[in-house]
């Protein structure tokens, strides 16, 4: 007999799993289904594993260049390259198995294997073999199966020369040289995680900064740290073609209309993501899709087909597990007919995890000056901040974008010691639409990292002490 559910959520990623607790907290019978391990790309080949590879390359780096300024004399440094693939991938079967429990402790039916809608209301469940091992059927139904690297031909991936980021995590060996190809977040982190562990690394990118979609000056810190570490990087270079050749990958670029061969014994393809929209009976049902995402409505996240619903990277930009994690809960909520606080996607932190850390929220100054603001900015180098100063990471700054008018916090960047964990407070200053007094009159302790936001605000407004 046919199993029928208030809510089936197809995909268990960030977005999908954290939809299926909400929808069993507010009493709806829910099932997940997804061919994986619970967590997705994020928990299982992403956010999770990639942080625990950089810490350790953050570990050897500092022990191999600044021991000696802490007055920790270290001989016979080394590493296994092995045993740190390996720390990365438990890592991420613990907090996997941990996602399992947190469906089974809250009561929610999971199916493991691959869904297709055979109808608005039905989902038919297949197994790698391509035969059908149950069906369900559900009064409403929401697509997060998330998104995979976006290939293009010109870098033919073949997973073993050209590679994408799922193989990058889980190499058996360690290659003598790397080329990365797409500077953004993805491709700045394995650099900076290859880099520290001795790989000779050379970043190809497109566009005219590394982290595209970051501040400019953020990006122009972030490119010195990177060539002062021995990273070679080309922008505003095309890929015109990579091949591979006796084992290793010949790539062909175009600098100033100059051609470049560039050899590595590996190729990381990091130049995007594109949603996961084929197999599932989308098209047979009429779901609209463009560009390769599913178009929905974001006052109900429902597609054109009632019923249907979609969250996560699967619906585009921006491709934020924390992202899809808050679709998830508005859909629910809105499902059951509350008043949930619609995602404000002007106000969503970014993050990116190599050395030095880059974080931020809002605008950057070329946007904010593009949307026609009188601006005033205030920078703090951690360079002068006294806590980053005692723990021996000066480089980098926050940088602070205020609506000159009435003084309200347009955009918020940093660079450098922990920001990945100090934008919260810009998010939330954001959030609240913070004026730059808000932050200066805000007592923050001393010593911190965090001292370096007032006054960076203060700063703004020529009322820095420190600067």
């Amino acid at each position: 007999m046919t199993k029928s559910y208030d809510i089936a959520i197809l995909g268990g990623g960030p977005g999908g799993y954290v939809a299926a607790i909400r929808a069993a907290q507010l009493g709806f019978k829910t099932i997940i289904i997804d061919k994986d391990n619970l967590g997705g790309i994020c928990l299982n080949w992403g956010c999770i594993p990639t942080k625990s590879l950089l810490k350790n390359a953050e570990i050897y780096d500092l022990m191999k260049n600044h021991s000696n300024d802490f007055g920790i004399k270290v001989e016979g440094l080394s590493f296994d390259f092995n045993k740190i693939i390996k720390r990365s991938r438990d890592i991420s079967d613990r907090i996997t198995k941990n996602v399992e429990l947190l469906i089974k402790k809250n009561k929610i039916d999971r199916i493991r294997g691959f869904g297709k809608l055979i109808s608005k209301s039905q989902i038919d469940i297949f197994d790698n073999d391509k035969k059908k091992i149950d069906s369900i059927t559900a009064d409403k139904i929401i697509i997060a199966t998330g998104a995979r690297p976006k290939f293009v031909s010109a870098i033919p991936v073949d997973r073993k020369n050209i590679i994408t980021s799922t193989e990058a995590m889980n190499l058996p060996t360690q290659p003598k040289d790397l080329i990365v190809i797409g500077a953004g977040a993805i491709g700045v982190e394995f650099a900076y995680f290859y880099s520290a562990l001795g790989t000779k690394v050379t970043i190809v990118e497109m566009l005219d900064q590394v982290l595209p979609v970051e501040d400019k000056e953020v990006s122009e810190t972030l490119l010195k740290s990177f060539k002062k570490r021995g990273i070679e990087v080309y922008i505003s270079t095309i890929v015109e073609k990579a091949e591979v050749k006796e084992g290793s990958v010949t790539v062909h670029i175009e600098k100033d209309g100059k051609k470049i061969e560039l050899k590595a014994e590996k190729v990381l393809s990091a130049t995007g993501v594109t949603g996961n929209v084929e197999g599932f009976g989308l098209e047979e049902l009429g779901v609209e899709i463009y560009k390769n995402h599913i178009k929905i409505d974001k006052n109900s996240y429902q597609t054109n087909v009632p019923g249907i619903y979609a969250i996560g990277d699967v619906i585009g930009q921006p491709w934020l597990a924390h992202v899809a994690s808050s679709e998830g809960i508005y859909c629910i909520e809105k499902m059951k007919g509350l008043n949930p606080h619609p995602i404000n996607y002007k106000n969503i932190p970014g993050c990116t995890y190599c050395i030095p850390q880059v974080a931020s929220v809002g605008m950057t100054e070329a946007k904010a000056l593009e949307a026609g603001y009188e601006l005033k900015i205030g920078k703090f180098p951690f360079m002068a901040s006294g806590k980053a100063f005692a723990v021996g990471e000066r480089e980098g700054f926050v940088k602070l974008i205020f609506d000159a008018k009435y003084g309200e916090l347009l955009g918020a960047h940093i660079i450098g010691p922990e920001a990945t964990e100090l934008i919260a407070e810009l998010t939330l200053a954001k959030s609240m639409e913070a004026t730059y007094e808000t932050i200066v009159k805000t007592v923050h302790a001393h010593p911190t990292l965090s001292e370096s936001i007032m006054e960076a605000a203060a700063n703004a407004y020529g009322e820095s002490i420190h600067t």
